[in-house]
């Protein structure tokens, strides 16, 4: 089923909470607003550890023996005030799937002359050295300025890579990323293709029918849910098109309300035809497999449907756009982590 999920004040909030209820479509649900992402005090342990690394760069870079460290000089620019509120979109801690962006968002637009200082602040460091960039976003359910992620310039992270990231002052968040998985869905030939980490399955499936087609492009898992309520009110389908009840197994690909998931229509339709509303549906017989192999961050691509292409801030569309563009958008350019 496609459902409009309308606005939460964040993009997509991962972490403990999102496992915790069934999502009711016509409200925000659970992936948009349970969560609080990860908000450091700044007295804790974290906040100052990360203002001692920025002391130490600040002071000639020395460990206090007064031998040069490997801390990265901190920025020349005063630290922005808006880090204090900034949200991160995961819990510290968590490994996700090759395809999450790093994601930070603020309750108020960060005017474009402040975007580069941020950009500096926010610091990103990985287990091996990666090339990569912040770039704002304009988010479906934000103001132009309120979320800015971060992606390597290559498609996809390197799986087993530990990435830190420093909000200036604020605190520090760390994530890691887990195996390769890339489920590809052909709308054209009702399969989806399903590689992890060079094993290859196939699972037929349905998509959207004509007129209601699945979006196409490359999107990512925001968030998993065992039990889902959809309401073909919520998006104002015809009375030929009504729906309302419970899908099993749901995987939440945009925040406009595609989603992986459950179907008995695709009981016989799978791998043969289209029927739902824009929505992948599976099999009761192969639902549950492919929702337990699949971890928040694993990437989902949908190839052959007659849409448009989903857009970056629909969810964590990032990787929809190329490296040039996604530079356009970044006040501070490329950078690599170490």
């Amino acid at each position: 089923m496609h459902s409009n999920r309308s606005a939460g004040r964040t993009a997509g909030r991962l972490g403990a909470a999102v496992a915790a209820c069934v999502v009711l479509l016509p409200a925000v649900g659970c992936s948009a607003n349970a969560g609080t992402g990860v908000r450091t005090a700044a007295d804790s342990p974290d906040a100052q550890a990360s203002a001692a690394v920025a002391a130490k760069a600040r002071s000639g870079n020395k460990d206090g023996t007064g031998k040069a460290s490997n801390a990265r000089p901190a920025p020349s620019v005063p630290e922005p005030a808006v880090l204090a509120q900034a949200q991160v979109h995961m819990s510290d801690g968590d490994t996700v799937g090759v395809g999450m962006p790093i994601s930070v968002t603020f309750p108020r637009p960060v005017p474009t002359a402040e975007r580069k200082a941020v950009e500096s602040w926010l610091r990103i460091q990985t287990s091996s050295g990666t090339t990569g960039a912040w770039s704002w976003v304009k988010d479906r359910n934000l103001l132009d300025g309120e979320r800015v992620d971060f992606r390597p310039s290559t498609t996809y992270w390197k799986p087993g890579i530990k990435i830190t990231l420093r909000r200036g002052s604020h605190g520090v968040s760390h994530f890691t990323i887990g195996r390769s998985l890339v489920a590809t869905v052909d709308t054209k030939t009702d399969m989806m293709t399903v590689d992890t980490g060079g094993k290859t399955n196939r699972i037929p499936i349905t998509a959207g029918k004509p007129g209601l087609d699945t979006w196409k492009g490359t999107m990512v898992v925001m968030d998993k849910q065992p039990k889902v309520l959809m309401d073909s009110r919520t998006v104002g389908m015809g009375p030929n098109d009504t729906y309302h009840g419970y899908y099993y197994w749901a995987l939440h690909l945009t925040t406009s309300g595609t989603y992986v998931h459950q179907n008995p229509h695709a009981d016989t339709a799978a791998g043969h035809s289209n029927v739902t509303h824009g929505c992948v549906g599976l099999a009761t017989s192969t639902a549950k497999g492919f929702y337990d192999q699949v971890r928040v961050g694993d990437v989902i691509k949908v190839t052959g449907a007659n849409k448009d292409t989903v857009a970056p801030g629909n969810g964590y569309g990032d990787w929809n756009l190329t490296w040039k563009q996604w530079l356009e958008n970044s006040a501070a350019g490329a950078t690599t982590t170490a």
